[in-house]
């Protein structure tokens, strides 16, 4: 009876041993690791079946011998290898060293292993550790950091191309300081860029007197984004500065920058505002070409001005453009604008106009230029998906 108890606990160790040494099989497998010995006096070396699979050998050629190891390792890292090997033997205490290891034609694996000295009657007779594949971790960690590099060297180059492209508009485009004061009328501009490099565009104004003594006031806006824009946006602005020359209406200059657009521009469209403002009678004549219709404010009440007909510049050729007169009363505020002031992606175009309504009621035409830098606030501040532009006219009392 003894014999057959004994027997069943003899069983019974062995079926624990057995499953331990499953789990430590497991937990090497999900660890990517194994352990190995290497005896010095004796040459035996030891090793898991975890290192055969890190090191791609096959069990049946047997553990690769401490001498012929660095045969194994890149040759870069074999002077890392040595220098773990003499700590090992030198010292009482685990070392640590990562290095790389070629298994075949372009199949090189990052290594950590972690070796302590097998103490002996006559010092250290040999060395066990740990070894484990981190290949994967490594690569990860090499792209990431190669994808914060590009990173980093695209922010320089869109930095850099954004002051060369902010430079340029600036030369195309100079913003005047502060207001422009004409007899009984104020005038202030805003140019906004987008808050992204790659979303500056080509919007535009203008104000000049023309030869008859009438104010040319124009805003307008290329289609596309980046230096493309910007130069078509030169061409058409410089065109419309030389046809009010000619002194005809604000319609029939959209006409000729239709054409020049259709003809000239390809694959072009814009929108334009494009109007004259006689100073002495205070009536704006202008015509608009797919544009946002000017807010005018009078008496604390805003409301957008009834369009005349007129499409995008570049959309259709023979489509004629009206001429719209409104007669501005003293104290009464005009603002043009274009899209890149409402539209957003997080909300509706019709909330932003609603919002820009509500703004210009405060604005003032003696405190123009502080009540922009106000209204801009107000709405949100800049479109980080396009530029925009503003031109405010405010009617001085007499």
């Amino acid at each position: 009876m003894v014999d057959v108890i004994g027997a069943a606990e003899l069983l019974g160790h062995e079926s624990e041993a057995e499953m331990l040494a499953v789990r430590l099989a497991h937990a090497q497998r999900l660890g990517n690791m194994g352990w190995a010995e290497w005896h010095l006096h004796t040459g035996e070396t030891i090793w898991s079946e975890q290192v055969y699979v890190i090191f791609g050998r096959d069990p049946e050629e047997g553990p690769i011998p401490l001498p012929d190891l660095a045969e194994h390792v890149d040759p870069a890292d074999v002077a890392t290898l040595d220098r773990l090997l003499w700590s090992v033997v030198q010292g009482v205490e685990p070392v640590q060293a990562e290095f790389r290891i070629r298994r075949g034609a372009g199949d090189v694996r990052d290594l950590r292993v972690v070796l302590e000295p097998l103490p002996g009657p006559g010092g250290t007779i040999g060395m066990h550790g740990v070894i484990q594949d981190i290949t994967g971790r490594r690569r990860a960690e090499r792209m990431v950091s190669e994808s914060r590099r590009q990173l980093l060297e695209a922010r320089e180059q869109a930095a850099e191309e954004r002051h060369v492209m902010l430079a340029l508009r600036e030369a195309i485009l100079p913003e005047p300081v502060g207001c422009l004061d004409l007899p009984h009328t104020r005038v202030a501009v805003r140019y906004v860029p987008a808050e992204k490099t790659a979303n500056l565009g080509g919007d535009w104004f203008e104000t000049a007197p023309a030869p008859d003594g009438l104010l040319l006031l124009t805003i307008g806006d290329v289609s596309g984004h980046g230096l493309p824009a910007i130069s078509r946006m030169a061409q058409l602005r410089h065109a419309l500065v030389g046809l009010a020359m000619t002194g005809q209406a604000a319609n029939r200059l959209l006409d000729w920058l239709n054409e020049l657009v259709m003809h000239q521009l390809k694959d072009t469209t814009a929108t334009a505002i494009v109007g004259h403002l006689d100073p002495a009678t205070r009536v704006f004549a202008w015509g608009q070409a797919g544009n946002l219709a000017p807010i005018l404010v009078r008496d604390g009440v805003a409301s957008h001005l009834p369009k005349p007909r007129g499409v995008l510049l570049g959309a259709a050729s023979g489509s004629p453009y009206e001429l719209a007169t409104t007669r501005l009363l003293p104290g009464d505020l005009l603002l043009m604008f274009t899209d890149g002031l409402v539209e957003r992606r997080t909300r509706d175009i019709d909330e932003g106009l609603d919002q820009v309504l509500a703004a210009a009621r405060r604005l003032s035409g003696r405190d123009l230029d502080d009540g922009l830098d106000a209204l801009l606030a107000e709405i949100g501040g800049p479109n980080p998906e396009d530029d925009a532009c503003l031109l405010a006219v405010g009617i001085l009392d007499q």
